[in-house]
Order: C-alpha cells, then structure tokens, then sequence
C-alpha cells in the first residue's frame, strides 16, 4: 500500500521536526492410570530373531521440559526482536509538522538503520539526522541535493545545477518565498529541506549536512492506521 504525499528526542526547537525515538507451558503427567493389580504370569522368552531392532518403550515428557522449551523460544524471540531494533529497523514517533503533509505530528513511523550500508543516500529520500548543533536531538528531512550539486531558491523555488526542482509534494499551502544563496553541496554531505517550508528549520538554516550524521531513511509508516504504508 502506497502512502500519500521506518528512540524519541529530548526536545526540539520552534518550527524544528524531530522524531522520538503467553502460552502457558504444555502440561505433561507422570502417573499411570489406575486400576486392578494383578499377577502376571512368567513370561516366556521368544527366540530371537536375526536382524531384528528392539525398541524402548517411551516415556512422557515432563513439566520441567515443557518450561525449558517455552523460556528457549521466548528468548529467541526476544534476541530476534533485539536484533531488528538495533540493527535494521526502529520504531520512531513525529513530533512537529515541518515534513507535512506527508508526515504529521505524531505519527509513528519505521526507519530503517541498515539501508545506507547497501545503497547510497539520494535525492528525495526522508532521512533521519542527528541535528548538526545539538547531536542530542534527531530530525527528519528530505534530501534535495547531493555532493557535488548547486543548489539555490529564489522566491522559494528550488533549483538544482540549475534546474527548476518539481516538486509535488509541497502543496502551495506549504510553500514559502524565501530565497537561498547559490551553494555547492560538499563532499560526504548532503542539503535538505522539509516539506512544509513555511515551518521548517533545515539546511537553510543550519547549512548541509555531513553523512555521518546520517542514521536512518523513513520507509513506512504504521499509526494512524489511515496513514499505513510506504513514506515517501
């Protein structure tokens, strides 16, 4: 399902976005079902015979066995679940409105931690920073420019190595008319921008950001149910 247009933080400043990051044990039984006792008879051996295999009889499983394979998959699970937060995917929560509408206030999302080690980072992805002059605290943009690209707004359109930016999620609602001096996105680093441009502190603020700071991409959103799919 496609949206329309992936630990929470301490805080954030005015118009900044940021983003916060029983089965009971099967029951065995060891008693034998009661009855008349009786005195069996001798038994007579039967000859043996060659090539044959004799079987133990089996005993039932106890109690104790059931809890030991129950607590087994139980921390499984949990390893599993550990391994998923910390390493590929963590759940985050919205707070502010600079990335609507595509992100709102609130909204629970997955950011996924492992992507940027198989691809690199491009334009247009929703990507969550460590805020450059208070690494405390964790934002969440759109990139608009890689290294290497001159990027400059003038009365709020975007142009990138001198290009008109299309750029169709950003309602006219959302728009502003602030200007951006021409500027040449350094190595390793990359601008971004949030969407809702009239409410957002971003590069044009706080100039490019450095890719070490970089430690997540947005790709889906889980709450509201309404708002359940892909971000992008």
């Amino acid at each position: 399902m496609t949206r329309g247009q992936g630990s929470g933080s301490p805080g954030c400043l005015p118009h900044s976005f940021c983003i916060q990051w029983w089965n009971m044990p099967p029951t065995f039984s060891d008693s034998e079902p009661t009855g008349v006792t009786e005195t069996p008879a001798a038994p007579v051996e039967a000859a043996p015979i060659p090539g044959a295999t004799e079987l133990a009889p089996v005993r039932p499983a106890r109690a104790g066995t059931g809890i030991g394979v129950w607590m087994r998959d139980l921390m499984i699970s949990l390893a599993i679940s550990a391994f998923i937060i910390i390493f590929l995917y963590q759940p985050v929560k919205v707070e502010g409105v600079s990335m609507m509408p595509l992100l709102e206030d609130q909204e629970r999302i997955f950011v996924n931690k492992f992507v940027y080690r198989l691809e690199p980072i491009s334009r247009g992805d929703i990507v969550v920073f460590r805020y450059p002059r208070d690494p405390s605290k964790s934002y969440i943009k759109r990139v608009i420019g890689v290294a290497g690209d001159r990027i400059r707004i003038d009365g709020g359109q975007v142009y990138v190595n001198g290009e008109a930016l299309d750029e169709d999620y950003v309602p006219p609602a959302y728009a502003d008319s602030r200007s951006y001096p021409e500027t040449v996105v350094p190595p390793d680093c990359y601008l971004v921008l949030g969407d809702h441009r009239s409410m957002s502190n971003d590069s044009r603020d706080f100039g490019p950001v450095n890719q070490s700071y970089i430690y997540g991409k947005a790709v889906f959103g889980y709450w509201p149910m309404d708002k359940l799919g892909r971000v992008r």
